[in-house]
């Protein structure tokens, strides 16, 4: 096994059937919760400008337009319309843009687990991507479900995440150029860590004053 970090450059991140409709079918987490998980992602691709995609399955019907998190957090965002095809991977638009990227590393999300998200990663994974299923910013409607999808994903060499794990990895060190606003992004999505994180800042500061 070789350990290749997840930097800023080498990263995208790509945005799988979050629509309003489907969102409604998440029941591995509490609704509040996938909403800040996945506002969490977003703004994990903001502060470390990552490129992403957006992928919607027939969006102007039932599944419905994309998530108000994810559409108006990542404007300038790629996103491509599929009309049929359930396997992202199948539209010849999405893989195009996922190409033009011209980054190794896929961090993927999507609803549902064992659809969406899953069929994507191993569609990826076997076309040479190194892919990172970020678990938290995904969902399906029940546990036994997303495990099987979790087991599927692991048999075929994708790396399952969550968004802490992800946005610790790409900060790399708390003195970063980044490292106030991903200590702002814990804060506002994961209060008792961003606390302290909020706090090295308050103590650096006082250190130099």
């Amino acid at each position: 096994m070789s350990y290749e970090r997840l930097t800023s450059d080498n990263a995208a991140v790509l945005f799988i059937d979050h629509q309003t409709g489907l969102a409604n079918g998440v029941q591995t987490q509490s609704p509040p919760e996938f909403i800040n998980n996945v506002r969490a992602l977003v703004r994990i691709a903001q502060i470390y400008k990552l490129p992403s995609i957006i992928t919607t399955s027939s969006h102007d019907g039932p599944n419905g337009p994309i998530m108000p998190a994810v559409a108006e957090g990542l404007p300038e965002a790629t996103i491509v319309h599929r009309p049929g095809e359930i396997n992202a991977w199948d539209n010849k638009d999405f893989v195009t843009a996922v190409k033009e990227i011209g980054r190794k590393k896929l961090l993927i999300a999507g609803i549902s687990t064992e659809v969406c998200l899953a069929f994507v990663s191993l569609s990826a994974r076997d076309a040479g991507y190194d892919v990172y299923a970020v678990l938290d910013a995904s969902g399906t409607w029940n546990k036994l479900v997303e495990d099987g999808a979790i087991a599927r994903m692991v048999q075929a060499g994708i790396v399952p995440m969550t968004w802490v794990g992800v946005g610790a990895e790409l900060l790399v060190d708390w003195r970063s150029a980044t490292g106030q606003a991903h200590a702002t992004l814990m804060a506002d999505f994961l209060p008792f860590s961003g606390n302290n994180a909020v706090g090295f800042f308050a103590a650096k500061g006082s250190a130099h004053s």
